[in-house]
């Protein structure tokens, strides 16, 4: 079968400079390789290469690249690389913040806040209970501090906007799928460019937030529903679809995508993924669907 191998490299954070990288690679591979396609200069290329069993393949190689600083890379079938549909997580994936966390700063709680935080992105808590939990001590903030949080906490993950308008340029659907809260995504989803969101409803009183969150709650169950319900609706096999996330409740969609990826994530989350970036941004997943850099849309 005709697969690609993508490598990505951050050059600032390599000890080896592209070129170097994929001349060891293509060694590697032997007889296997065909050919190679610069995708960006010093940044992200792609090695093609024939071989019988993907898996077999994955399995010689990840080693290597694993240990291989600064290198992000995926491999995959070559047919059917450019997704017809991506899905993503909002907070430290499409934002570089916590939302939750965030808002518990303005009431001096965000240490004790982010600590439960991180023990449910990690898989340790139920993230249903987890996020009952952290919303009942936002009891009281006034809602004028949503705003505020938005505007002086909030900002986009670099090459997020990239990535969803290169997608869409190319007929691609976007859906930015959170266990945060809807106040933030609508937001996120109008800056970067999102076709839909869904996320989670803070309960709001007069002008407080009550502690509650109004059900369902949107989690891990709900980014899979997302998932199955666009694939319905679009005619799309599991082949034509991205999804990408950082926590333990992203890890159903990221199983049930063609491609999915662990971004910056934690360990469980990494172990579910097909592909995980660790050291670049987010236009790495363009590469990772065969996009030069001739090809992103930058606005």
């Amino acid at each position: 079968m005709d697969i690609a191998l993508t490598l990505v490299v951050n050059p600032s954070k390599s000890n080896s400079p592209l070129s170097d990288i994929a001349g060891t690679v293509k060694k590697a591979l032997g007889t296997m390789f065909i050919r190679e396609q610069t995708l960006s200069k010093c940044g992200a290329t792609d090695l093609f290469l024939n071989a019988e069993s993907l898996a077999a393949t994955h399995a010689r190689l990840a080693d290597g690249l694993n240990v291989t600083e600064g290198l992000d890379w995926c491999l995959q079938a070559k047919v059917g690389r450019k997704k017809k549909l991506i899905l993503a997580d909002m907070d430290s994936t499409m934002i570089t913040a916590e939302c939750i966390d965030e808002l518990a700063d303005f009431i001096g709680l965000k240490e004790k806040v982010s600590e439960i935080t991180e023990a449910a992105m990690r898989g340790e808590l139920d993230f249903e209970s987890a996020l009952t939990e952290r919303v009942a001590l936002l009891k009281g903030l006034p809602t004028a501090k949503l705003l505020e949080c938005y505007d002086t906490r909030i900002e986009l993950m670099p090459g997020a906007r990239t990535l969803v308008q290169t997608m869409k340029a190319n007929g691609a659907y976007s859906a930015l799928v959170s266990g945060g809260f809807t106040y933030f995504t609508e937001k996120v989803a109008a800056a970067v460019g999102f076709d839909m969101n869904r996320a989670n409803t803070l309960g709001i009183e007069g002008a407080a937030l009550t502690g509650n969150v109004v059900p369902p709650i949107c989690g891990a169950q709900t980014k899979l529903d997302v998932l199955n319900e666009l694939a319905s609706n679009l005619g799309l096999e599991t082949r034509d679809i991205l999804a990408v996330g950082d926590g333990a409740n992203d890890i159903p969609m990221i199983e049930a995508a063609g491609l999915g990826v662990a971004y910056h994530a934690k360990p469980k989350t990494q172990a579910a993924a097909k592909a995980s970036v660790q050291y670049g941004d987010l236009t790495a997943l363009l590469y990772f669907q065969g996009y030069a850099d001739t090809d992103f849309v930058i606005s």
